[in-house]
């Protein structure tokens, strides 16, 4: 057959499931065998390709602008019409390719995960599925028009972050209360959102037979390579070596500054004490976006061209708005064979991290992309974050403005300094985020009311995170999942970031021995996709995809030692 697609955005997002369905149709009913497999395959990858980028962009669109009213009913008219039935029409070719017995090549990965994505497949789960991507952006709107207004400016949360930076203690305590009363007064409104998004992965699971929505998701997710044992093995890892080292940053920094106890006023928003004298801005996002390619192309010159490339064709938004929905992510629009980066930059030394750390998903799809077939790009979000967090560790060496980078070299080893210790910060939260939903979808009647989950999250913070004093601040502290957006949008989605920055720690080690060829491995294991196991893409990459304490400690180790001889 032949297939003839749109291969223009605007084309894309004017078209309806009625110009796919025929093509679909046609492949169901298609022969196929030997000969005509690769064929039968392409056509199928350019319907996903088409379908999958007409979601990236109106997805997009929403998180942009969370007040755009035009762009949210597109995306729910995508939601109801188009996402559903193609999801249907993609089960029946994953069932004719694994009833014909045929193995192209490449496929023996995507395969297995074709298979256990058939074996949860329920077409009565479609219009959950929908309805969980709506409480999704339910959940966006809520946090996106948070604000405050301060001297006279209405900022959002994230916007006040470089105000907080300040020496001023009694300031920072000031707007951090300014800020967290805010978020507080959307207490109810995100309680009675999280009751039903509750209800609907309880039915997801139900409906697939399953105990609960945890044995779904996971199966969701293809987590085929570990087991919720394995987590649960790395919280106690990290409770064992990676908690005490956080704790001794925290007293580090406590005695510094000579007060009697950390409080949260004196930590930015990943838990990382505020100092004195805060890295300079880099300017605008402009300058931000320029340094960042200067700094790629140190790394690597075709990471450098790919960055380029991605700001020749406007494939960055990275200002804060109000109404912008939170975090930052890297999206991916594979008709046209780009990335899209999204972040919410206000003039922080963290957004440097982040456009780095984002341009290493970028560069992950561009590396990927070249791969013939869509079915073979998906190598797991385990591994897709060693192309992110390494991409921080390895461009480290180049933050220097003699480099092309940001920073004087003092400062330029304060940034190193403050990023190692953030990845000490962040094993623990990491824990929290990941113990918090094995609890609640493990006792699903329990956690379906907001108020025991307040309560489990407050008795996990205070057992990972024992070096800030929350003392009564009981309902801001026990509200942290209010504040995690994963847990709404993205249920499960955070032991990738945990396993990921030990691959990426791992993966440094090597570049400390030999920048080049650490490089080359990363560069060589992103271009596998989802062709290979997540031990293999690990081992390619120059690491060990792990949960022990032994490779846990010897990463905290390296990092702790790296720390030191950069004070000295």
């Amino acid at each position: 057959m032949q297939i003839t697609l749109p291969s223009k955005s605007v084309d894309i997002l004017n078209s309806t499931w009625a110009d796919y369905e025929p093509y679909y149709r046609e492949l169901v009913q298609h022969p196929i065998d030997q000969n005509n497999i690769g064929t039968w395959l392409t056509d199928w990858s350019s319907l996903k390709d088409v379908i999958s980028e007409m979601y990236a962009r109106l997805n997009v669109a929403v998180t942009l602008d969370t007040l755009d009213e035009e762009a949210e009913i597109r995306f729910n008219a995508f939601l109801e019409n188009v996402y559903p039935a193609a999801q249907s029409a993609d089960q029946r070719l994953k069932e004719k390719l694994l009833a014909s017995g045929l193995e192209p090549h490449g496929f023996k990965i995507p395969l297995r995960k074709m298979r256990v994505d058939a074996s949860i497949f329920r077409q009565h789960n479609l219009p959950l599925l929908v309805e969980a991507r709506k409480l999704g952006i339910e959940y966006n709107k809520i946090i996106g028009v948070q604000t405050v207004n301060w001297k006279g400016k209405e900022l959002t949360i994230q916007g006040m972050r470089p105000i907080m930076q300040t020496a001023d203690r009694p300031l920072r305590e000031k707007l951090w209360h300014m800020s967290y009363e805010r978020q507080l007064t959307d207490r109810q409104q995100i309680n009675d959102l999280w009751v039903k998004e509750m209800g609907v992965r309880t039915q997801l699971a139900k409906n697939t037979d399953l105990p609960n929505y945890r044995s779904y998701r996971w199966r969701e997710m293809t987590r085929l390579d570990y087991t919720p044992k394995d987590c649960l093995e790395f919280h106690q890892a990290i409770e064992q070596l990676a908690v005490p080292a956080a704790t001794r940053m925290y007293e580090k920094y406590r005695s510094r500054s000579g007060v009697a106890s950390l409080r949260p006023w004196d930590m930015d928003l990943e838990l990382y004490p505020i100092g004195s004298q805060p890295l300079p801005s880099y300017g605008d996002v402009d300058e931000l976006a320029c340094i960042a390619e200067n700094i790629f192309n140190q790394v690597n010159p075709q990471l450098g061209a790919y960055f380029q490339t991605m700001r020749e064709e406007e494939l960055l938004d990275m200002a804060n708005i109000k109404g912008k929905a939170p975090g930052a992510y890297c999206t991916n629009f594979p008709v046209t064979k780009r990335p899209f980066i999204f972040m919410n930059a206000v003039g922080l030394a963290t957004d440097v991290r982040t456009i780095i750390h984002e341009s290493g998903h970028a560069f992950h799809n561009f590396e990927r992309f070249r791969l013939p077939y869509a079915q073979q790009r998906n190598p797991g979000l385990e591994f897709a974050e060693v192309a992110s967090m390494g991409m921080e560790l390895l461009a480290s060496p180049y933050l220097a403005v003699d480099q092309g980078g940001f920073y004087e070299p003092a400062e330029a080893a304060r940034f190193r300094i403050k990023h190692l210790e953030r990845i000490l910060a962040f094993w623990p939260y990491m824990a929290v985020v990941d113990a918090f939903q094995h609890w609640v979808y493990t006792h699903a009647k329990m956690a379906a009311n907001p108020s025991s989950c307040d309560a489990k999250w407050y008795e996990l913070w205070m057992r990972f995170i024992p070096g800030v004093d929350w003392s009564g601040l009981e309902a801001e502290a026990m509200t942290g999942w209010h504040r995690k957006q994963h847990i709404h949008r993205a249920p499960f989605y955070y032991i990738e970031y945990g396993l990921a920055q030990l691959g990426a720690v791992q993966v440094w080690h090597g570049a400390l021995q030999d920048q080049e060829a650490a490089v080359a491995r990363y560069r060589y294991a992103l271009s596998l996709g989802g062709t290979a196991t997540l031990p293999e893409l690990y081992r390619t990459a120059g690491a060990k995809f792990a949960f022990d304490a032994t490779t846990l400690g010897n990463a905290v180790k390296l990092v702790e030692e790296t720390i030191a001889e950069l004070e000295d």
